[in-house]
Formats: C-alpha cells, structure tokens, sequence
C-alpha cells in the first residue's frame, strides 16, 4: 500500500500536551498570586486525574486568607491544598492505575506533596519550574524522591504557546 504522508506535521507532543492540560486546570484556581495544575497520567497516555490549588471542599474561598505574608494563621499556606494533592484525592478509580504514572506539575513539588506522590504509586514527575530549589522542602523533595525510585524531570514547551486564552 502506498503511504500518503498528509497528515500535520505541527502538533503537540505527549509532554506539551499534559503539561498543558496540568496548565488549564491551574486556571481554576482562586490563589491570586500561584495558580498550579496537575495532570495524573496513565502508562498508556490516558489522563487519569486532575487538580489545582484551592481550598479545602467545604472552605468558603471568599472567606478564604490568600495572603503570603504575616501571621501563620492569616495566611493560605496552612489551608490550601495543593494541585498535586487534589489530583490524586480526586481519583476516582483503582489506586492501583497510579502506581507507576506520571504527573505533570507546572512547580516542582514540596516535600509534603512529594510524600503523597510516594504514597501514592506515582513513578515520575514532570515540571516546568523550580523556582522554589533552594528552599529546604524542596531540597528534601528532591531527597524523598531519590530514595524512593521517583524520577523527575523539568521541560521546556520548545516555543510551543501553551497560554490557553478563552
């Protein structure tokens, strides 16, 4: 049969079309100054879950403390749950299907959502930024993730436009 080589040749590759769906998800996100997605992948490249940073099922996010700074209490970083852990959490099917998937994170993961991946079976992580690496709970993501067979690894969109505009 002889082959007719129409078809485009301009498309998206696995990569860029997880991390693009992880991006999407993040427009969910009510955090006025960090919007993260997370997109859970199959080893058969079927997308097994999603998530975004937000607040806890039942947390009013009007009431919500997003502030960065001053006191603990009145900020959002003992509340939020974060894009990684609602994936997961949000899968609705066999925890085994996570063992050995990906996930793909627009920020490299700290350290108490790098336990969840653990946790959870997930074997790899792709990410766009590590704009957090010096700081100790990601040093020590690093650390977790290395003594448990966890690959990870940061990609670039090669040019490709991944700023989803509706």
């Amino acid at each position: 049969m002889e082959k007719i080589n129409k078809q485009r040749k301009e498309y998206l590759n696995w990569d860029q079309y997880f991390m693009g769906v992880a991006k999407l998800s993040a427009m969910r996100s009510k955090d006025p100054s960090t919007q993260v997605g997370a997109c859970i992948v199959g080893n058969d490249n079927r997308i097994l879950s999603i998530g975004y940073n937000g607040t806890p099922n039942g947390y009013n996010d009007e009431n919500f403390p997003w502030d960065r700074e001053g006191e603990p209490l009145n900020t959002k970083y003992l509340y939020v749950c974060h894009a990684e852990m609602n994936a997961i959490v949000n899968y609705r099917g066999s925890r085994k299907d996570l063992e050995n998937a990906k996930v793909y994170v627009d920020l490299f993961p700290c350290n108490e959502c790098a336990k969840i991946i653990i946790q959870s079976g997930i074997k790899e992580v792709i990410y766009l930024s590590d704009k957090y690496a010096k700081q100790d709970s990601f040093i020590a993501s690093k650390k977790l993730f290395d003594a448990c067979g966890v690959k990870y690894r940061q990609i670039e969109l090669n040019g490709t436009d991944i700023n989803i505009q509706l």
